[in-house]
């Protein structure tokens, strides 16, 4: 039997590094070639590792989360024949034995005499007893103290006969700080849950911070009348033949960028802050800012100039699913050159989105609903 050791493969495009978000495999597993030990993830793809050799698994390196350098081992394998690590040595030398512990005569423990039992004194804890708006029954110098010290009395408890509360009530109260259960259940609550953020969430966070400190934000806000279009898109949904996608506002926004981008070829850019330069670009990358359950991910519909309505909302639709269902590639979800991000569905008046570092422009329509206008 021999020793393989899978390494992280370089994956390309400079990576030097990868995050593992999921293992596939644990020590003492027997596995198959092609079959997927873990997964790892750089930059926005997620990549499948799988083993070149069948053999049983003897050890994985690095937990979930953390940074492995490309060519460091990932899992290491028991296989058939010498492997890839050199013959294992064919005897080790017994480790040597514990010695026996030494039984350590104690001393008989000293009992002090037991205390007698005392009873913790109990913390008074005010609260109400009374009813909602019934008022609080107590002598006029009680009334007048509380009024002093700046207490309100119908969250005092009272012990006197008739529900009157005492100055004994009114100094447990003071002693006990004002603490008090709260009336209609408003406890205080103190738990702490701590979620690790790793993966594609971790990608996004660093991106959106690193957008931030790059990129001065900016935030323009226009209303439009979208009746006609609306109405376009409805009878144009109603005419569809077999095989065309449905239509949303997604694909008429991205034609309005292919016929007013080439006025402003500034916006449809990706700027290099590292070396100053401005890269305005003819074809228009469009990124779809997309829901999915790993987080957000921008898949792009690419020379959207080139496509018509129609043709738009089926690759729309192509690269968005494959964005959700995980299965999208590399080169699906990079190199877009401005980005619409759509929140009609989850409505609100106005937003403010981060662009996508490093293009320098992000579209965010808002929910659309018919209003009367003057």
């Amino acid at each position: 039997m021999g020793r393989y050791l899978f390494r992280l493969p370089d994956i390309g495009e400079g990576v030097a590094e990868a995050e593992i978000v999921a293992w596939h495999v644990k020590p003492g597993d027997v596995i198959k070639e092609d079959q997927g030990l873990a997964d790892v993830m750089t930059d926005k793809a997620t990549v499948d590792m799988t083993s070149p050799v069948d053999g049983v698994v003897t050890a994985i390196h690095g937990e979930i989360g953390s940074m492995l350098p490309v060519g460091s081992v990932l899992v290491e394998l028991e296989v058939e024949g010498e492997g890839n690590a050199g013959a294992e040595p064919a005897t080790e030398a017994p480790a040597p034995a514990a010695p026996s512990p030494v039984p350590v005569e104690k001393p008989n423990p000293v009992v002090a005499p037991a205390a007698p039992a005392r009873s913790a004194p109990v913390k008074p804890v005010a609260a109400p007893t009374r009813k909602i708006g019934e008022a609080p029954f107590a002598a006029p110098a009680t009334r007048r103290r509380a009024f002093e010290l700046g207490i309100p009395l119908q969250f005092v408890p009272a012990t006197g006969p008739g529900g009157r509360i005492t100055p004994e009530d009114l100094d447990a109260y003071v002693a006990s700080g004002g603490q008090m259960v709260a009336p209609l259940g408003l406890t205080e609550k103190s738990g702490i849950e701590d979620t690790r953020i790793i993966g594609l969430r971790r990608k996004i966070a660093e991106k959106m911070q690193d957008a931030k400190r790059r990129i001065p934000h900016i935030a323009y806000v226009e209303e439009c009348d979208l009746t006609e279009l609306e109405s376009l898109r409805v009878e144009m949904n109603a005419c569809r033949k077999e095989g065309q996608p449905k239509l949303t506002l997604l694909p008429f926004l991205m034609r309005a960028l292919v016929r007013v981008l080439p006025e402003f070829p500034q916006i449809n850019a990706r700027y290099d802050d590292d070396e100053g330069v401005l890269h305005s670009y003819e074809g228009m990358h469009i990124g779809i800012a997309t829901q999915t359950p790993g987080g957000l991910m921008v898949p792009v519909v690419r020379h959207a100039e080139a496509r018509g309505i129609w043709d738009c909302a089926r690759e729309l639709s192509r690269v968005s699913g494959a964005a959700k269902a995980g299965t999208a590639l590399r080169e699906e979800l990079t190199g877009s050159t401005i980005t619409l991000t759509s929140l009609g569905t989850l409505g609100g008046i106005v937003s403010t989105p981060v662009i996508n570092h490093p293009e320098v422009a992000i579209i965010a329509p808002n929910k659309l609903v018919e209003r009367p206008v003057v």
